[in-house]
């Protein structure tokens, strides 16, 4: 049997409806998993009329539902948005009260075993804070941590062969360099390690980038990595892993690249992100004509993994979204799904 696959609709007012109905159009999809959708039943049909693509939509109440037939999105439907109040490319409170809700949904199936794995189509972080989530949770990957209590998940991105693991993410510079202590680094190194496993890589090469200037030339530019970076590398070396740094954040990502190094620990979020997306999206002046790349929070009971881009609101509605990092998802999902031997549904793959 084929791992079953969760997919969360996102903010119904941007581009998640669309990417998965492309997605879910490919037949190789449903050669190598069970695709089932988590959103609401009317945004998925206004998506197929937008793009053109003949597909059904049908409503299953369960998993036991499903036939997961190509030709037919099946959808969960939570009921919960009108078509008509659905303001494509607009931060709306609506869609925001709607996105955290299918997110929620797909947890619980998730932590119930009725789904192999999770991926998730974009939220709006300010329709995600005007429908009420931002109060608790800044994103996907601070609710995905609280509400499966794992508070050292981190977030790795993928895209090829560069892969990238954060120490910190979603908080002001400010605030990041504060959290660059010796055990948050070791955690994230201890991450990266884990994330490797997951896809199938034996003894991966570890290579941790220095936080300041040229890594601190030996604290000329900082002391952050003779204070805190490097005993985190020393610990982990101590244990087996295969650790080199710190590397400095410019010269680090060419071999990576290159494949000197099979994941690359970053220590902020823009360190991190920009050469991810530098390898994974083109634009060509007007449009972005290739967007891929995946988000896997790594850490957790369960399996998630994400699109690499937000909602492009600006494209929103359009029928013109790019659905490959949809289907770079649900490739990663599927993969760590059979590595980690997660089943959904009442039979195991």
């Amino acid at each position: 049997m084929k791992p079953i696959i969760g997919i969360t609709m996102g903010d119904p007012a941007g581009i998640g409806s669309e990417i998965i109905v492309k997605a879910l159009n490919q037949p190789e999809v449903y050669e190598k998993c069970r695709p089932i959708v988590i959103g609401t039943k009317w945004a998925m049909e206004d998506a197929v009329k937008m793009t053109g693509i003949k597909i059904d939509v049908r409503v299953v109440n369960s998993i036991s539902e499903a036939s997961f037939t190509h030709g037919t999105i099946e959808v969960y439907d939570l009921k919960n948005l009108d078509l008509e109040k659905i303001p494509y490319g607009k931060v709306d409170a609506d869609c925001g009260k709607a996105a955290g809700e299918y997110i929620e949904k797909a947890i619980y199936m998730a932590m119930d075993k009725e789904i192999s794995a999770m991926v998730t189509a974009p939220i709006n972080k300010g329709s995600f804070d005007l429908g009420g989530y931002g109060k608790k949770y800044r994103g996907h990957t601070e609710m995905l941590a609280g509400l499966t209590n794992s508070p050292k998940s981190v977030m790795m991105l993928a895209s090829g062969n560069l892969r990238v693991i954060h120490v910190t993410t979603h908080v002001s510079m400010r605030q990041a360099v504060d959290l660059i202590k010796k055990e948050r680094v070791y955690n994230t190194i201890r991450k990266a390690y884990e994330a490797c496993g997951e896809l199938g890589i034996e003894s991966p090469r570890i290579g941790v980038c220095g936080l300041n200037p040229h890594a601190g030339e030996g604290g000329i530019m900082g002391y952050e990595e003779l204070e805190e970076i490097i005993p985190a590398i020393e610990k982990a070396r101590a244990e087996g892993l295969n650790v080199e740094g710190p590397v400095p954040g410019d010269t680090i990502y060419p071999r990576g690249k290159a494949g000197t190094f099979d994941i690359i620990v970053a220590m902020y979020h823009d360190q991190g992100h920009i050469p991810v997306k530098l390898m994974g999206f083109l634009w060509d002046g007007e449009v972005w004509s290739s967007v891929s790349g995946v988000n896997i929070t790594i850490g957790l009971p369960i399996i998630r993994v994400s699109v690499d881009h937000g909602t492009a609101f600006g494209k929103a509605g359009k029928g013109t979204a790019n659905e490959q990092s949809m289907l770079d998802a649900i490739e990663y999902a599927i993969l760590i799904a059979k590595n980690r031997g997660a089943s959904g549904g009442s039979e195991p793959f």
